[in-house]
């Protein structure tokens, strides 16, 4: 989760500091920022936060304010366009002792991320999303964890005020599923339900919300300084060959010499898909058959880098072998779901 920590203090230095240092082994990659007047090490310097926002709020998957819920919330207003898409934000004061959850609670995985911050400080993790605070199933928590792809929010919504109206909702899942929660049922009589299953027209009930399990995962390589147009036109020419939406795609791994990729990165960003970056002794490490190349294992160290990558990050099969133009390479992995609705987000 590519996360930015924001401090606008000389404690609140301190605090964004303690939270990368305590956080960092997670899932995370942090990037601090600080008003320019309390300089910190290892952070970037900004002098106006409304335009340090309008710059970062698309690129990273969460802001963490180190400052009043005040200054978060009018910093971000501008900028909110929708719970599918806007970045976990949650705000925490310059003493650290609360964390609060603003924006993009389950699908952005803020709630989650707040708990993570609170118990690293030792803050009180302030959280109002209804069923949070009803401890109930929440559709959208349980779809960010399983990296499952909601069909349509207005469903979604249908289903989490029946659920906190105690009312029941239906269950039907392709995939085998664990710790399904006491909201859920198989009662025929039902008429609003949840469908799990690859196919996202598949109508069980009066009121279906489908959700697509995202069970792809991309491998690209590329040529140094390749456009992120050519990256895109290549990948989607792939997964349109494969009947593969895009809205699918969990993931796109690559070698970790192409972190700095310019080109990657932006199709990365574009489609907010998270990217992740192997060594080449660790594509190297992995067992199967690939389609070897002597000219890019002389260059990268590895034999082939999009079919390993993927597979290695994907922990399934490649179903789309290596493909090649424009200097860019692409191929998918493919893994079985593991639907678990103890699962969280983080």
């Amino acid at each position: 989760m590519k996360t930015a920590l924001i401090s606008i203090t000389e404690n609140g230095g301190k605090i964004a500091l303690e939270i990368e240092k305590k956080l960092s082994k997670n899932q995370f990659e942090f990037k601090r920022y600080c008003f320019y007047k309390y300089p910190q090490q290892g952070a970037e310097n900004f002098d106006n936060l409304s335009e340090l926002t309008a710059e970062i709020f698309k690129s990273f998957d969460g802001l963490i304010f180190i400052s009043a819920c005040s200054v978060a919330v009018r910093s971000i207003t501008s900028h909110i366009k929708s719970k599918c898409t806007d970045p976990a934000v949650i705000a925490v004061d310059e003493k650290g002792m609360f964390a609060v959850s603003l924006l993009s609670g389950h699908l952005g995985g803020a709630n989650r991320l707040t708990q993570l911050v609170s118990e690293a400080i030792n803050a009180v993790p302030v959280i109002t999303t209804a069923t949070d605070v009803g401890g109930k199933f929440s559709v959208d928590s349980f779809s960010k964890a399983n990296n499952l792809f909601i069909s349509d929010i207005k469903i979604a919504k249908e289903i989490s005020a029946a659920i906190l109206h105690s009312e029941k909702v239906r269950l039907h899942s392709d995939y085998p599923v664990k710790n399904i929660p006491q909201e859920l049922t198989g009662d025929k009589t039902v008429p609003l339900g949840i469908c799990i299953s690859d196919d996202a027209c598949l109508k069980l009930f009066s009121s279906t919300l489908n959700l697509v399990p995202k069970k792809y995962t991309l491998g690209i390589g590329c040529k140094k300084g390749t456009k992120c147009e050519a990256v895109e036109a290549h990948v989607l020419k792939t997964l349109d060959e494969k009947n593969i939406p895009l809205k699918l795609i969990s993931a796109v791994a690559t070698i970790d010499i192409k972190r700095n990729e310019a080109g990657l990165l932006a199709f990365c960003r574009k489609h907010r898909l998270p990217l992740f970056f192997y060594s080449s002794e660790e594509l190297m490490s992995l067992d199967g058959e690939f389609s070897a190349s002597e000219f890019v294992r002389k260059t990268t160290g590895a034999d082939n880098v999009c079919e390993r990558s993927a597979a290695l990050h994907s922990g399934g099969k490649i179903i789309v072998e290596k493909s090649a133009k424009n200097g860019v390479t692409v191929a998918v992995a493919e893994k079985i779901p593991n639907i678990d609705f103890e699962k969280e987000v983080l």
